[in-house]
Formats: structure tokens, C-alpha cells, sequence
């Protein structure tokens, strides 16, 4: 079924006559922020000195994102409306994301070029005005201007919500649907991805084949491993990159399996909210370089990362979605360990190059970010891989846990003590991590690939959904939810972090 999206159009008369725009008298009208940026110079000069007359720091997020799309050189009309084209369709993810992401690269510097240009003379009016208002010197430097801002103690213009509804509206009405209702983290940190509401095209139950008839796959290619009630399946990387969701149905529960490509995370959730099954879907928006989910009932944006609705309706109600486990590996040793898994088919009915490492090749094989984030951590490269593990606090939020990827590959069989549990960690050799409670027990020794000895002799058999006793079935401890991340991702999301690297 397709989202019911409410098209609407992007005239600048929306913005004082739709209900949800509606604003605290003292702060400055929402048109002047879209009049800013017009190219006709006595609208754009009245609109900012109305802005500059009540300025506060917590408006510049307005005139920034502005910047932005200027620097991409897409124009805007007298109106301040962007005249942007084409978002979503071209060939390659790869460039999908950068076509906004100017600010990655400082491809969005010193972009002035031809000052005749209507265009250019619009963004110099907005970068003088912003060093006028601000006293900050960044000139056209976009990162600056971001982190600057990001920085700030947060304290929007009442009417932000409204504001980037109605301004990525000119993108994609759709857009019109979101930042309705509350919003449990800071609208300034959500970015536009560089795709049009549901325009990484999700796959809708996809069709599967045998482990013996996906002659596609090599051995030494990463597949995501899930199983779920005594059914096993796997999804290529090479495949799911490509499309970074995908609803399907695996030992009879309805799951949306989410891939932020961004952060590094593949997250399989069950579909299951209060009883109903629901579809969620891409936003194109992204919170900390973190994918935004959609759902298609209330447009309320979801984290992908940690299965919570941050901004709508939903947002603050409590309902956060179940993960379940997944492992990162590659295709040779999860066939060895399920011969009777089901993968992929190439036939997705879309038209991709599903070739191993083709999606994403450029960002994956570097350490440079696509989107900025308000925090970094040096402990660890951005891209480095860890295991993230979380547990829910009664209070609200939750204890975080990473443990690095490259350490467990080291230490195959590893226990730790974490927010009042004690947990073991089993690291295959070709890298899959399980985590499964352990309390009360020590493990000192790995036997081959899945049989654990503990420090009174007892054998343990590890499967995907337990760690059992040969000597007593019924003591078994039950495996945990967790999954790979990108350092800078997790740590983003989780500053409070433990971290594990040695």
C-alpha cells in the first residue's frame, strides 16, 4: 500500500494560512525566512533586517540551510523558492548523497563565483547578514556555520518544525507531512539526505532462492545473517545497500530490516507496533548522519537507530520498536552454518549494480563523513566497527555499550560486566558477533566454531538463539539484540558510551 501523502503546494501563503505554522507573536514572521534568500534584493534586504531586528543565535539555523542549496548552485526564484531537479533519480547512491552534501567535502566553499549572478548575490547576502547577526566570521564556510550552530544551546525560533516542513516541501511536498507534533530531539540537527520522501526504493518482500542456487555470491561476500524461529536468511550487502530497507516475513513475524548506509548499522525490527503491523518507510531525512524512518499511519519520523519516534505524534508515547539479533558475516560461513538458509535473488525488480562493493564504494573505503554530526570522538577512526549493545533504563534512555570489531577479532570469547549483567561475547572467525547473557557463569575456552567450555568443565553448545549446556537443555541463556555500527554513528547517538578496545 502506498503512503497517503497530503501533495500540497509550496506558495509562501501556506505559511501563514496552514494551522501548524502557527507562531509566538515576538519572534520574527516564518515568510521572512524564505524571502531571505530571494534574488530580488529589496525583498531579501527587508526580510533580514525584520530577522535582524529580534535576532537571536538560534535562528541561524534558517538562513544555514538556505546556504546549503545555494551552494549547489539550484537557484531560487524571487519568491525564495529552490528550483531543484532530479533528486533521487540519478545512477549511483553514491551520488544521490552528495548531490546535497556540499558541506562534506567543502565543496560548498567559496562558491561565490560570478557576483552579477542573482544567485550569488543572494548567498552573500545571507553570509554577510549571518556574520552581521552572529558576530561569527565563517564567511562560506558551511561546516563552520553547522557546527557553530549545533553548538548552541538549543533554542529555536518556535516555528522551526514549520519552517523545514514547508522548506523541503519545495523539494518534495511530501516533506509537508513531517515535524508535526513533538519532537524529542533537536529539529537543527536534521538534515535533508539528498532523496525525496520514500526515494531509496524500499524492497517489499523480496524474492529469495536456495543457498545452492545463488551462484551470484562468492564465499568472501558480506551478508547480513538473520534468524528468526527456526528460519534462516540472508541479505547481501551488495544488495540491500542499494535500497536500505526492506519489509519481509521471516519464521512467520513481520520485520522491517533497516541498513543506514551513513552509519553503518543494519537493524532488523519487528513490523509490530500495539498489536498492528505497520509499514515504515525512508523520509529522506537523515538525525546525525542517522537514517529517519517514517510510518505511513501517523508520519511520525523514527529513529533507525534506536527504534524510537522522534519527531510527531508518536513522539514521547513510550513505543519503541523490538529489535531482534543479526550478525555481520560473510556468505561462505553462514551457508556452512545454514545450509538451509534462503538469500536474496537478484531479481529485486529494480535496476541496480548489485556488484560486490559498488554502492557506496567511495564512502565506505574512506574515513571523511557525507553528513556533519555535533560530536566526534577520536578514541576510534569514524569508520571503525563496533559492537553495539544497549539496554533500556527504567528512568527513560538508555546504557550504551561498544565494544571494538577489531578487538573481538582478537578475543573470540569474551565476557564482560555491563549495566548490571554479565555478557559473553562469541566472535566467529570470519567476524560474526553473538551476544548472550551470562550470569553466574565463566567461560574460558572456545571449542571450534560453536561449543564454549565454562570454568567448571561444562560444555555449551552457541546457536543463534541461545547458549545451551550439553548436560542440561534447560539452563539455557538466551542470546541479546546487537549489531555493527560506525564508531562516529553510535557515539553521536550515545555520547555517554562505554567503549572497549582493549
Amino acid at each position: 500500500m502506498k503512503p497517503r501523502f497530503i501533495v500540497a503546494g509550496v506558495a509562501l501563503t501556506a505559511i501563514t494560512l496552514n494551522p501548524v505554522l502557527a507562531q509566538e507573536s515576538s519572534d520574527p514572521d516564518l515568510r521572512f525566512f524564505f524571502e531571505a534568500a530571494s534574488a530580488d534584493k529589496d525583498v531579501a534586504e527587508a526580510a533580514l533586517e525584520a530577522i535582524g531586528a529580534g535576532w537571536k543565535d538560534g535562528y541561524s539555523i534558517m538562513l544555514i540551510e538556505w546556504l546549503r542549496f545555494l551552494s549547489q548552485g539550484e537557484g531560487i526564484s524571487a519568491g525564495g523558492a529552490i528550483a531543484a531537479t532530479g533528486q533521487g533519480t540519478t545512477s549511483s547512491l553514491d551520488a544521490e548523497r552528495r548531490m546535497s552534501t556540499g558541506m562534506a567535502s567543502g565543496e560548498g566553499r567559496n562558491r561565490f563565483g560570478n557576483r552579477q549572478n542573482p544567485r550569488v548575490q543572494a548567498r552573500e547576502r545571507l553570509v554577510g547578514n549571518l556574520q552581521r547577526f552572529t558576530g561569527q566570521d565563517f564567511g562560506d564556510d558551511l561546516d563552520a556555520w553547522r557546527d557553530w550552530s549545533r553548538a548552541l544551546p538549543y533554542d529555536p525560533h518556535p516555528g522551526l518544525g514549520a519552517f523545514k516542513a514547508n522548506f523541503y516541501a519545495q523539494i518534495d511536498p511530501a516533506f509537508r507531512n513531517f515535524f508535526q507534533g513533538t519532537a524529542m530531539v533537536r529539529l537543527d540537527a536534521i538534515d535533508w539526505g539528498g532523496v525525496k520522501v520514500s526515494g531509496i526504493p524500499a524492497l517489499d518482500h523480496p524474492a529469495t532462492v536456495a543457498a545452492d542456487n545463488a551462484r551470484y555470491l562468492s564465499d568472501s561476500d558480506v551478508v547480513f545473517g538473520f534468524f528468526r524461529n527456526g528460519e534462516a536468511r540472508a541479505y547481501p550487502q551488495r544488495i540491500l545497500a542499494w535500497h536500505e530497507l526492506a519489509w519481509d516475513k521471516v519464521g512467520g513475524e513481520e520485520i522491517t530490516l533497516v541498513y543506514c548506509t551513513l552509519c553503518g548499522t543494519v537493524i532488523p525490527y519487528s513490523s509490530e507496533v500495539g498489536g498492528r503491523v505497520v509499514k515504515f518507510d525512508t523520509s529522506g531525512l537523515l538525525y546525525q548522519s542517522n537514517k529517519l524512518l517514517f510510518d505511513e499511519i501517523t508520519f511520525t519520523l523514527w529513529s533507525s537507530l534506536t527504534g524510537e519516534p522522534v519527531v510527531g505524534r508518536m513522539a514521547g508515547s513510550g513505543v519503541r520498536l523490538a529489535s531482534r539479533p543479526i550478525v555481520t558475516t560473510t556468505w561462505g560461513e553462514w551457508r556452512q552454518q545454514h545450509p538451509e538458509t534462503t538469500v536474496l535473488s537478484l531479481d529485486t525488480g529494480h535496476e541496480r549494480d548489485y556488484d560486490e562493493g559498488v554502492a557506496y564504494a567511495q564512502y565506505f573505503s574512506s574515513d571523511d563523513l557525507m553528513f556533519a554530526v555535533s560530536r566526534r570522538d577520536s578514541r576510534l577512526n569514524n569508520k571503525d566497527e563496533v559492537l553495539a549493545i544497549r539496554f533500556p533504563r527504567r528512568e527513560g534512555g538508555d546504557d550504551a555499550l561498544a565494544i571494538s570489531a577489531g578487538f573481538l577479532a582478537q578475543n573470540r570469547l569474551f565476557q564482560t560486566d555491563f549495566s548490571g549483567r554479565q555478557l559473553l561475547v562469541l566472535t566467529s572467525p570470519d567476524g560474526a558477533n553473538r551476544v548472550y547473557a551470562a550470569p553466574g557463569v565463566t567461560f574460558v575456552e572456545l571449542v571450534g566454531e560453536t561449543q564454549v567450555k565454562d570454568s567448571d568443565g561444562r560444555t555449551w553448545v552457541a546457536d543463534e538463539d541461545a547458549i545451551v549446556p550439553i548436560d542440561n537443555p534447560g539452563g539455557a541463556l538466551p542470546r541479546l539484540s546487537a549489531f555493527r555500527a560506525f564508531w562516529f554513528g553510535w557515539y553521536a547517538q550515545y555520547p555517554d558510551t562505554q567503549l572497549i578496545t582493549n
